[in-house]
């Protein structure tokens, strides 16, 4: 739980937008997570294992409260330990990234944040690499257009 607490949470915000959702659906992740370790298998990584419950838990968890509108005043959480840029430029992208869907947050972050290729994100994802190259362009050109255009 230590060594994948603060990955995880990162991802977690990513679809959610939230931290007390991100924190509910990790918490849930993790209680799945060690009920169902006997059936881990031990010749695969552990974290996209992990991530494919903890990705479900988000978007449960995100059905059953519904779409909640971010504050403007919260603070910025997704982009959170990343460096550069001053804050103004942090909180417009913040904003920015907390107007798309959950799908496009997610992808955008996997791809940008943690630097996962298009092999490695279709895997993570289950989908096709043509699929995960097209949600990636839309999620961009949506993010683009929240940010009014700017780079």
């Amino acid at each position: 739980m230590e060594r994948y607490q603060t990955e995880a949470m990162g991802h977690a915000l990513a679809i959610l937008g939230h931290r007390q959702d991100a924190e509910d659906a990790l918490q849930e992740a993790f209680l799945s997570t060690y009920g169902a370790l006997s059936s881990f298998d031990d010749n695969r990584r552990f974290y996209p294992w992990f991530y494919t419950i903890l990705r479900n838990c988000c978007w449960k968890l995100a059905a059953r409260r519904g779409k909640q509108e971010a504050s403007a005043l919260e603070t910025v959480e997704i982009l959170a330990g990343t460096g550069g840029g001053t804050i103004e430029d942090r909180l417009a992208l913040e904003q920015a990234l907390r107007a798309l869907s959950p799908q496009s947050r997610e992808i955008l972050t996997l791809r940008h944040l943690d630097g996962l290729s298009y092999e490695e994100l279709a895997a993570r994802l289950e989908l096709p690499v043509g699929t995960v190259m097209s949600r990636l362009f839309h999620a961009r050109k949506g993010l683009r257009e929240q940010l009014g255009g700017k780079q």
